[in-house]
C-alpha cells in the first residue's frame, strides 16, 4: 500500500519538474506577475496572504463545487485541503465532521467553527433519538446553499484563528460569499443552472451473502403437520435470525415463511431449498437528486445587489426517502455616504425530509441484512407481501417456536423491510434563518469603524412512527415495551452576536506598514428542546398524535439553556519594506458556563513572517516566505457543568414530585481548556509560478481537559466533571501545486496535499493511565490511554506463539486473552489527495483522488454476520459433509509450537452451538480492520458553448458539464463496507458522538456512487 501511494505522489512530483523545466525555456503564453494574493482571514478582514504568519489554505467556490453535488457543504470540501480530515457516511441526509490538526479535546467537541463573511453560524451534528430508533440528522452547514460561496479558506492553526475566540480552538472554516456583479452593458445579470444526479450502491460496501447454507441455528426445518393431513413436513424455522441451518439442495422441498400466512398466494406452497434469487441488495432503489437554481445580480460604483433561490430535492436509496430543500439568499451592499457603507445578507432554509435510516445496533434494518439473515428468503417475495395489503407480513414469524397461537405471527425479531420503511418511517421538518447587518464607517482611508448584528435561527420538529403491527418494543419516555406509538420532538436554537471594532492599517513612507484592530463581542445563545410520546400504544392505527395514546402520556421532557459569551480582543501588525513581518493577538473572554473565579480567561499569540524572495533575487524564484508562531487558545464548557441539576420522574401518591440526580457530579470550580500551539511553515513558488509548495510543521498541547471521570458510588454518582488531562498533536502538512503544461489553449493544474498528525494522550486525572470513552458490541471499548494516540480500541485478542501465529487450544480452537488488550487505533497514519485539472480550449477535465493510510475499525456487522454465517467466509468453517475443520495455527507441544492439526472439538460442533464465534473461538481482534483506503472521489467534465452561437440573443454564455462522485473505490481492506463511513451514534455520557465515529461500522448504509448532467445559462 505504502509502495502503491509513494509510486504515484513520486510518478505526479517528477512528471512535473520535468514538464516545467521543458517549458521554461519557452515564452509563458500567459503574461505572470507578482503575486500579491488576498485572502479573508478572521472577522472577515481580507488580508495579504504574504504578510500570514500562520496557515491558511483556499478553496476557490468553483473548485468547491466540482463533481456532484451532495447537499452538504462541508462533504464537498472533502480532500480539498491539507491538515483537514472530513468524515463523511451515506446516511440519508446525513453529517460531516470536520477536523483540523487532530483531536484536540479528549471528550469535546472538535469540529472546526463555521464562518460567513465573518460571522459565526451553528454547525451543529444532530443525532435524532428516542428510546425507538436513533437517526442522523444531518449538520445544519448543509443548509448553506454552496452556490453562494465565492471561496473558502481555512484558518488552520490557534494563531489564525485566535480572534475567533474560544470555538475556534479547533480550527476555522471561514466561508465568503458571493455579491453581485454587473454585466458590461450595466444591466442585470441572471443566471440558471440545473443538476441531476442519478445514484446507485456501491455494492462493494455491502454485505455479500454465501449461497451454500440456509437459515437457521444449527438446524433449518421442523416438521409440523403444516397441512393438517397429519403428515410431517420440513418447514423453516422462521424465528431464527441467522443462516446456520441447513445445506441448500434444490431437490427438497420445504415450507418457507410466505407457506405460513393466509392472505400470500404461497400460502401451503412448499418450494425448493435454495438460495434467494433476490438478495438484500436488491431492496435498495436508485436514488435521483435535482438541484435547480436561478440568480439574479447587478452592482454599480455605490451598491450591489445578489439574490439566489435554490430547490433541491433527493430521493435516497432507501424506500421511502425524501428530501426537499428550498433556501432563498439575498446579499445586499449599499454606500450610504461617501464615508458610511451598509451591507445585509440573509438565508432562508426550508427542509423536509422523511425516511432517514435508522443507526446503530437497535431496529437497525440495514444491521439486519448485515448481521442476522437468512439466505434463503427472496426480497421480491418480501415486497409482494408488504404491497398486497400493506400489512407486516414478515420472514421472521414466531411460527411453531411459540405454542400461542395468537403470537404465532408476530415478529420474533425484525419487520418486514418494506413494512418498516413506509409504515415505521421518520421525519423532520427545520426551518432556519441566518441573516447579519454590518455598518462600516471610514473615517479616512486608513481607519475604519465597523458594526455588526447577526443571528442564527434554527427551529425543527421530528417525528417517529411505530406503526400498530409491529414487533413489540421499547417505545416512549417511559421506557416500556409498546405495539406502536409516536414521538415528537422539537428542537429551537438561536444565536445573536455582536461585533464592534475599529482597523487601523497605514502605509508610511519609509516602506513601513502598521495595521491595528480592536473589538468587543457579545454572543447569546439559548437553546430549547421538547421530547413526548404516546404510552402503551395506539388507539387508532394509523393516526399519530399524542393524544392517540392508549396509555396516559408521560410529561414531556423539557430542556432549556441560555448562555453569554462576551469578549474583548485586539492585534496589532507591523511590515517592513514588504520583507519582515510581525504580528501580535490577544483576546479576553468570559464564559457564563464557567463559576464566577474562573469565568475570564486571556489568550494570546505572536506571528512573524519573512519574503526571502525579497531578499534572494533570481529568475526561477518567484516568492519565498517563512512564518512561524506562537499562540494559545481557550475553551469553555457545555450548559449545566456548575451547579448540580435535577430531574423529575413522575408524582408520588398525593401529588409530590419524584425528583433525582442525574448520574453525574458537576463542578463549581471548572477552568477553561487551553491549548499551546507553536507552528512553523515555508511557502515558495517557482518558474513564474509554475511550481510551488506549501509546508507547516505544528505542536499542540490542549491542556486541562474538562471531561467526566468515575468517582466512588458512595457519593451518590458514578462520575464526575473535572479539568485534568494533557494531550498532545503534532505534524506536517504539504501543498504542492504545479502547471505541468500550460499553452494558448491547453493547461494542466495539479494540486497535492498530504497531511500526517501524530496524537498522544500525554496524561489523565492524577496517576490514571486510561479513560473509557465509550463501549460498543462483545465488549469492546474505546479509550484515551496515557502514552497512546487517541481511540485505543481494547477487546479480547488471539494467544500469540513466539513467532506471531495464533495458538490453538486442545479443543481445536483458538486461545484468546481477555477483554482489555489494545486491539486496535482509530487515528490514521496520515491523509492525502491529488486533483488534476485539464483546460483545452472550451473544455474542462477535472478529477479527484483522495486516501488515507492506517487507522482501525471494530466492525460490529463482520462480527455477528459471521457469527450467524452470512458471509463466504465461513463456508470453509463448516464443510457440507459435516465434518468440523482444522484451524490455521499452531498448538504447544512439550514447550514447543507445532502447526496445528486437530479439527474442532464435535461438542462445538455448527449444529449444536448455532455459533461460529462459539464454535471457532474468535476474538474481537478477528473483526478490526485496517482503515486505508483510496477513492476516486469526484470527477467532471464541462463545456462551456462558444459565445458566438448566442450573439444576438439574451443569452450570454452557457456550460454543460458530466458529474460524478464516490465514483471508485480503488482500494480498501475493509470487507462489505465503506471504511470511510462512520457511525454517529455513540452516546457515551460526555463525549462528542462525533470523535470516534470513524472506528466503528455497525449497522452501516452503502456508499452510493453518483453520477449526473449539469447546464446552466447565463443572460
Amino acid at each position: 500500500m505504502k509502495k502503491l501511494i509513494n509510486s504515484v505522489l513520486a510518478v505526479v512530483l517528477s512528471s512535473s519538474f520535468v514538464l516545467v523545466s521543458a517549458q521554461k525555456k519557452k515564452k509563458d503564453s500567459t503574461k505572470t506577475t507578482d503575486i500579491e494574493e488576498v485572502v479573508v482571514t478572521a472577522l472577515g478582514i481580507k488580508r495579504e496572504k504574504k504578510a500570514l504568519g500562520y496557515a491558511s489554505q483556499e478553496i476557490k467556490g468553483d473548485i468547491l463545487r466540482e463533481g456532484a453535488s451532495t447537499g452538504n457543504l462541508s462533504s464537498q470540501m472533502t480532500g480539498k485541503a491539507a491538515g483537514v480530515q472530513i468524515v463523511t457516511n451515506s446516511n440519508f441526509g446525513g453529517s460531516s465532521s470536520v477536523v483540523i490538526r487532530g483531536m484536540k479535546s479528549i471528550a469535546g467537541n472538535n469540529q472546526a467553527l463555521f464562518v460567513i463573511d465573518g460571522v459565526p453560524v451553528n454547525n451543529t451534528s444532530s443525532t435524532l433519538s428516542s428510546e425507538y430508533g436513533k437517526y442522523d440528522g444531518g449538520n445544519v452547514i448543509s443548509d448553506i446553499n454552496p452556490d453562494d460561496v465565492e471561496s473558502i479558506n481555512i484558518l488552520k492553526g490557534a494563531a489564525a484563528a485566535a480572534l475567533y475566540g474560544e470555538r475556534a480552538s479547533a480550527g476555522v472554516v471561514v466561508i465568503t460569499t458571493k455579491k453581485g456583479k454587473s454585466k458590461k452593458d450595466d444591466t442585470w445579470g441572471i443566471k440558471l443552472s440545473t443538476e441531476y444526479l442519478y445514484g446507485e450502491i456501491d455494492k462493494s460496501t455491502f454485505a455479500k451473502y454465501q449461497n451454500v447454507f440456509g437459515g437457521g441455528y444449527g438446524s433449518s426445518f421442523s416438521n409440523k403437520n403444516i397441512l393438517g393431513d397429519g403428515v410431517m413436513r420440513p418447514v423453516v424455522v422462521t424465528s431464527g435470525d441467522a443462516s446456520m441451518g441447513d445445506a441448500f439442495d434444490p431437490k427438497k422441498m420445504v415450507y418457507q415463511w410466505n407457506s405460513l400466512y393466509p392472505q400470500l398466494p404461497g400460502y401451503h406452497v412448499a418450494t425448493p431449498w435454495m438460495a434467494a434469487k433476490h438478495t438484500p441488495d436488491y431492496f435498495f432503489q436508485k436514488s435521483q437528486t435535482t438541484s435547480n437554481s436561478i440568480s439574479i445580480e447587478k452592482s454599480n460604483n455605490h451598491s450591489s445587489i445578489y439574490l439566489n433561490y435554490n430547490n433541491y430535492l433527493s430521493s435516497g436509496v432507501l424506500p421511502n426517502s425524501d428530501l426537499k430543500k428550498n433556501i432563498i439568499t439575498s446579499k445586499f451592499t449599499y454606500d450610504l455616504t461617501d464615508k458610511l457603507s451598509a451591507t445585509a445578507y440573509t438565508t432562508l432554509t426550508i427542509q423536509n425530509t422523511v425516511g432517514r435510516n435508522t443507526t446503530g445496533y437497535n431496529d437497525n434494518i440495514i444491521g439486519g441484512f448485515r448481521q442476522w439473515w437468512q439466505t434463503n428468503v427472496d426480497m421480491l417475495d418480501l415486497k409482494n407481501a408488504y404491497f398486497l395489503n400493506h400489512e407486516n407480513l414478515t420472514w421472521n414469524p414466531k411460527g411453531y417456536s411459540v405454542d400461542d397461537q395468537a403470537a404465532f405471527f408476530s415478529p420474533a425479531y425484525w419487520n418486514n423491510p418494506y413494512f418498516e420503511r413506509y409504515q415505521n418511517y421518520q421525519s423532520d421538518n427545520r426551518t432556519r434563518f441566518f441573516g447579519y447587518l454590518v455598518l462600516n464607517y471610514k473615517f479616512n482611508k486608513e481607519w475604519n469603524l465597523t458594526g455588526r448584528m447577526s443571528t442564527d435561527f434554527i427551529n425543527q420538529k421530528n417525528e417517529q412512527r411505530l406503526a400498530i403491527g409491529s414487533i413489540n418494543q421499547t417505545f416512549g419516555l417511559s421506557k416500556l415495551n409498546a405495539p406502536s406509538g409516536y414521538y415528537l420532538g422539537t428542537y429551537y436554537s438561536n444565536e445573536i452576536n455582536f461585533d464592534l471594532f475599529t482597523n487601523y492599517n497605514k502605509r508610511f513612507d519609509n516602506n513601513m506598514t502598521l495595521s491595528g484592530l480592536i473589538g468587543t463581542s457579545l454572543r447569546r445563545n439559548k437553546t430549547e428542546t421538547t421530547d413526548a410520546s404516546t404510552e402503551g400504544g395506539l388507539i387508532i392505527p394509523g393516526l399519530y398524535a399524542l393524544r392517540n395514546s392508549y396509555g396516559q402520556p408521560l410529561p414531556a421532557k423539557e430542556y432549556s439553556a441560555t448562555s453569554l459569551l462576551p469578549r474583548a480582543y485586539g492585534q496589532i501588525s507591523f511590515g517592513i519594506d514588504d520583507t519582515y513581518y510581525i504580528e501580535a493577538t490577544s483576546s479576553v473572554d468570559r464564559s457564563s458556563n464557567l463559576p464566577k473565579q474562573h469565568n475570564v480567561y486571556f489568550y494570546p499569540s505572536v506571528s512573524g513572517s519573512v519574503i526571502l524572495s525579497n531578499l534572494i533575487k533570481r529568475d526561477w524564484l518567484s516568492f519565498w516566505k517563512i512564518r512561524g508562531n506562537l499562540a494559545q487558545v481557550g475553551k469553555t464548557t457545555l450548559n449545566y457543568g456548575i451547579e448540580d441539576t435535577y430531574d423529575i420522574i413522575g408524582i408520588f401518591g398525593t401529588g409530590d414530585p419524584v425528583i433525582r440526580p442525574w448520574t453525574y457530579k458537576n463542578n463549581p470550580d471548572l477552568r477553561s481548556e487551553r491549548s499551546n500551539e507553536i507552528e512553523l511553515g515555508m511557502e515558495a513558488r517557482f518558474f513564474k509560478n509554475r511550481l510551488g509548495f506549501d509546508i507547516s510543521a505544528y505542536k499542540t498541547n490542549s491542556k486541562d481537559q474538562i471531561m467526566l471521570v468515575d468517582v466512588s458510588t458512595s457519593s451518590g454518582y458514578a462520575k464526575q466533571w473535572i479539568n485534568a488531562g494533557n494531550i498532545q498533536n503534532k505534524g506536517i502538512e504539504l501543498q504542492l501545486n504545479a502547471v505541468p503544461f500550460r499553452t494558448d489553449k491547453f493547461k494542466w493544474d495539479i494540486n497535492l496535499n498530504w497531511a500526517k498528525n501524530q496524537n498522544k494522550v500525554i496524561s489523565l486525572q492524577g496517576s490514571s493511565t486510561n479513560l473509557l470513552l465509550a463501549s460498543a458490541n462483545n465488549n469492546v471499548t474505546f479509550n484515551a490511554a496515557v502514552g497512546k494516540k487517541y481511540g485505543v480500541i481494547n477487546g479480547t485478542d488471539f494467544v500469540y506463539s513466539p513467532d506471531g501465529q495464533k495458538v490453538v487450544d486442545d479443543k481445536g480452537r483458538y486461545l484468546t486473552t481477555d477483554s482489555n488488550q489494545e486491539i486496535g487505533n482509530i487515528t490514521p497514519d496520515y491523509t492525502w489527495s491529488i486533483r488534476n485539472s485539464f483546460s483545452y480550449k472550451s473544455f474542462t477535465f477535472s478529477f479527484l483522488i483522495d486516501g488515507q493510510k492506517g487507522g482501525d475499525i471494530f466492525s460490529v456487522d463482520m462480527l455477528y454476520g459471521t457469527d450467524t454465517g452470512l458471509y463466504p467466509e465461513t463456508i470453509s468453517l463448516r464443510p457440507k459433509d459435516g465434518s468440523m475443520p482444522i484451524l490455521p495455527g499452531v498448538v504447544e507441544e512439550n514447550g514447543k509450537y507445532v502447526s496445528n492439526t486437530k479439527p474442532i472439538a464435535t461438542e462445538y460442533s455448527y449444529s449444536k452451538t448455532g455459533s461460529v464465534l462459539t464454535s471457532v473461538g474468535y476474538p474481537s481482534k478477528q473483526f478490526v480492520y485496517d482503515a486505508t483506503f483510496i477513492k476516486l472521489r469526484e470527477a467532471a467534465v464541462y463545456y462551456d458553448f462558444p459565445k458566438r452561437w448566442f450573439e444576438g440573443t439574451v443569452v450570454k454564455g452557457a456550460k454543460v458539464g458530466l458529474v460524478g462522485r464516490n465514483l471508485w473505490i480503488i482500494h480498501k481492506n475493509m470487507p462489505y463496507a465503506d471504511p470511510e463511513d462512520a457511525y454517529r451514534g455513540f452516546n457515551q455520557l460526555g463525549v462528542a458522538s462525533s470523535n470516534l465515529g470513524r472506528g466503528l461500522q455497525i449497522g452501516s448504509m452503502p456508499a452510493v456512487r453518483t453520477i449526473g448532467m449539469s447546464f446552466s445559462a447565463n443572460f
